[in-house]
């Protein structure tokens, strides 16, 4: 198995989240929940200076919002109000642009709600949902909270919890 690859900005040990963070030999992009977004003074090489700074639900550094992201999220939950923003999905992810004259590499936030995966018997949840439906510990509404599950697989579950 191939060691997973270091960017060089991973030494600096950052306190928030950067393009060198999604990147371990590959590119990827996460979907994460705010948990919330607050100004705060952030230190650079120049300094400081206050930025927005959003943090989230998962185990992932805090990221400083530029203004392209916020009104990324502001165009996506219809709201320029960072407290109508937590608990709220996103999607972050690398984005290649030219800046300054040169090209660059920044994170970037899809202009899309993140969906929901779908819900089939094939999924390795279902059957501890069915056991979990069985024994009245969830219902088909706390599926739905983190699933798609299409109406034919809905009556499959509750057919098979019966």
């Amino acid at each position: 198995m191939e060691k997973k690859k270091t960017h060089w900005k991973k030494l600096d040990n950052p306190n928030y989240l950067g393009c060198y963070s999604l990147m371990d030999g590959e590119e990827r992009e996460i979907t994460v929940t705010i948990q919330k977004v607050v100004q705060e003074e952030v230190k650079n090489e120049r300094g400081s200076e206050s930025c927005k700074v959003a943090y989230f639900k998962e185990n992932v550094k805090p990221m400083i919002l530029n203004t392209t992201n916020s009104k990324t999220i502001e165009e996506i939950y219809q709201t320029p109000y960072i407290e109508d923003w937590k608990g709220q999905k996103i999607t972050i992810y690398i984005a290649r642009f030219k800046a300054f004259g040169s090209d660059t590499t920044g994170l970037r936030i899809r202009k899309q709600k993140p969906q929901k995966p779908e819900f089939t018997p094939s999924h390795k949840k279902w059957d501890g949902a069915v056991k979990a439906l069985k024994e009245n510990n969830i219902t088909i509404d706390d599926i739905e909270v983190n699933f798609r599950i299409s109406d034919e697989n809905k009556n499959l579950l509750i057919e098979q919890s019966r």
